[in-house]
């Protein structure tokens, strides 16, 4: 094998290693039991997320659905976007959509690599106006907007948009993944 590529591999790799041992546990265990709440209470989540992290919640939306067996949705469709932006503005796009679909006892996930994207900020402002659960995932600066608007916020320590969205996916799959091998009785 080439040395440089070995040496390239080897330190893309440690940093994605690096995010994903960011994780505080206790964190995980709220989100298990605020997930478990709601697929009790036949509520849902609701996931969105900018660009990559729009894919990040389509690809969650499914697998919390269909794996975890817990209610989901995302707000991803191009004609929901374009109009409520065009007639409420980008910025309070996910706002108004909560409006139309959150109802109290759901969670609202959102996904943001840098923490500052101005519609996720408005639209953790609203949720918690509507006493809607709030979970981040954000990257970038420790002390990122949305980090300080979650209840329970899952930070990646890294400012390389790639490295933060693959932390998150792989997070939100564990999740994910944890609560399908519960219900299936795979955990011991």
């Amino acid at each position: 094998m080439n040395n440089k590529l070995k040496v390239y591999f080897k330190g893309y790799f440690s940093k994605i290693q690096k995010g994903l041992d960011c994780i505080d546990y206790h964190q995980l265990d709220e989100v298990i039991d605020l997930i478990e709440k709601v697929q009790k209470s036949g509520n849902k989540i609701i996931i969105v997320g900018n660009g990559g992290s729009a894919a990040i919640a389509s690809h969650m939306m499914v697998d919390f659905t269909n794996a975890a067996k817990v209610r989901a949705i995302n707000f991803n469709d191009p004609g929901l976007i374009t109009c409520l932006s065009n007639d409420y503005g980008y910025e309070n796009w996910i706002s108004k959509a909560l409006d139309f679909y959150a109802d109290p006892g759901d969670i609202v996930i959102l996904v943001s690599s840098s923490g500052q994207s101005k519609n996720m900020l408005i639209g953790a402002n609203k949720a918690k106006s509507m006493n809607i659960a709030v979970i981040t995932f954000s990257g970038f600066l420790g002390d990122n907007p949305l980090k300080k608007l979650g209840d329970i916020n899952f930070w990646v320590d890294s400012k390389i948009y790639n490295t933060v969205e693959m932390v998150h996916n792989i997070w939100l799959l564990a999740i994910v993944d944890y609560l399908a091998d519960k219900s299936s009785g795979e955990l011991h």
